[in-house]
């Protein structure tokens, strides 16, 4: 795939990205919001260069803060999913070749999916303080849960139709 190719698709996972971040959005106890964006953020990491899916996660995902009132998160929404595509990126390469894609696509995006719920605790500790922070793991799980599970079904849905090579 050539560089402009290579930056459309990244240009159209982040608007992806952002728009199943913002397509279903649950508040959480402590203001931020549960969404379908990660099975996308995991999408970017498996299926795109490392550099490619770092800033396609992370700009869309950031984007869906901005443009849903959540500003103060978009920075470091930008950091813990780009953080999360380069984590599936590199786990997938690592793990598919010890066993196949499904258990690598298991393995890499549970571990970023663990990513993003120490990195938004870690944010929302300075923020609001560490006991009150701990409220949003158990909903964060359960993001990351699913995320994971409707990325693997689309990552076979992209694959098998070869919507991206």
């Amino acid at each position: 795939m050539n560089t402009t190719k290579r930056v459309a698709v990244s240009a159209m996972f982040a608007a992806l990205c952002c728009v199943a971040t913002m397509m279903i959005k649950i508040p959480s106890p402590l203001n931020g919001y549960l969404n379908l964006g990660d099975c996308v953020v995991l999408l970017s990491g498996w299926l795109l260069p490392p550099a490619y899916g770092f800033l396609a996660a992370g700009i869309g995902s950031a984007l869906a803060d901005v443009f849903s009132g959540y500003v103060v998160y978009a920075p470091a929404t930008f950091v813990i999913k780009g953080l999360m595509a380069l984590v599936a990126f590199k786990g997938f390469a690592e793990f598919s070749r010890l066993r196949n894609q499904t258990a690598g696509r298991v393995i890499s995006g549970a571990l970023a999916e663990v990513l993003m719920i120490v990195g938004y605790y870690v944010f929302e500790g300075f923020l609001y303080g560490w006991l009150p922070s701990a409220v949003n793991i158990l909903p964060n799980a359960v993001q990351g849960a699913v995320g994971l599970v409707l990325g693997i079904a689309l990552a076979r849905l992209f694959v098998k139709n070869r919507i991206v090579e």
